[in-house]
């Protein structure tokens, strides 16, 4: 695995998949010190179209502003950000991710971590529960569950690779605006330009798509006339873990309901709702990162 020094925040790495794929990574380190007590490392995953940026404000908080700081590590999926593009785009599935994610816990000799997992990352941590148990220590679910709300399906559907391509980092901004406001209705305005430089990618100059196009050929072949398959019995493997399951008040992907149940199934599930966005949160404002520092530090 190879590494470069961005500065002294954060460090970029890419190491070979399975199938000899490059797929990239950032290490955001824990300042060292004698007295520092040993903490739990966090692994953020993001969600399906999404990638690393994603995490940056939380991974700079966890692992130097924290009164607990540790080690966060960022990934970005096959086809996401600035790991490479699978020439199969079959390959563009949780299953796969899972075990790209698992290599990468193996080479870095991460062990008994915590998974953040955004959307699609939470479904990769529910299914790394019973892959492999012993690799999570400790799970947050970043809204979602082991159900999937239909519409909130359907709206991610009809964006992913239709997005039109902005000619501008302002026009960028602009479409992230458009596509979300009326989720996340207490975003500044200067803050979109810095949401669109998380979506998108920068290739001189210019703003770019963050993820292959080809991925959206893997939702093609969704069925919205056959049920959501549910993941109950990959939620319940998590029940020797600690849990926090983080829900946007204006989610249309997990439902209030379905977080309740998640509550009666693991009886030491926290849960906490973001007001004011929707799916899902930004993991930006101060009292999400609180309650996610204070729910690490107490399952170290």
């Amino acid at each position: 695995m190879s590494e470069t020094a961005q500065d002294q925040e954060w460090r970029e790495s890419r190491y070979s998949s399975y199938d000899g794929l490059m797929l990239y990574t950032r290490h955001y380190p824990a300042p060292q010190t004698d007295t520092r007590p040993a903490t739990r490392p966090v692994l953020c995953l993001p969600g399906l179209t999404r990638n690393s940026n994603d995490f940056h404000v939380l991974a700079l908080h966890l692992s130097r502003k924290s009164q607990t700081p540790r080690d966060v590590y960022c990934l970005d999926y096959r086809g996401r950000g600035r790991s490479g593009h699978d020439p199969d785009w079959r390959n563009y599935s949780p299953y796969i991710e899972m075990l790209d994610t698992l290599d990468f816990m193996t080479i870095t000799g991460l062990h008994h971590a915590a998974i953040l997992g955004t959307s699609r990352g939470g479904i990769i941590a529910m299914m790394m529960a019973v892959t492999r148990p012993g690799a999570i220590g400790a799970v947050i679910l970043n809204d979602i569950g082991p159900e999937i709300e239909t519409r909130g399906l359907v709206r991610i559907i009809g964006y992913a690779g239709k997005t039109p391509a902005p000619g501008s980092w302002p026009d960028a901004a602009m479409i992230v605006r458009d596509m979300s406001a009326r989720f996340f209705t207490d975003v500044p305005d200067d803050e979109w330009m810095e949401l669109a430089r998380q979506h998108y990618m920068e290739e001189d100059g210019r703003p770019v798509a963050g993820y292959d196009p080809a991925l959206a050929k893997t939702l093609s072949q969704i069925n919205l006339a056959n049920p959501i398959p549910k993941m109950w019995p990959h939620f319940d493997a998590l029940k020797h873990v600690p849990a926090l399951v983080l829900r946007g008040e204006n989610s249309d992907v997990l439902s209030r309901k379905t977080v309740d149940e998640m509550a009666a199934r693991h009886p030491g599930l926290q849960s906490f709702e973001v007001e004011e966005e929707g799916h899902a949160p930004l993991l930006r404002d101060r009292r999400t990162l609180r309650v996610i520092d204070t729910f690490l530090a107490g399952a170290d």
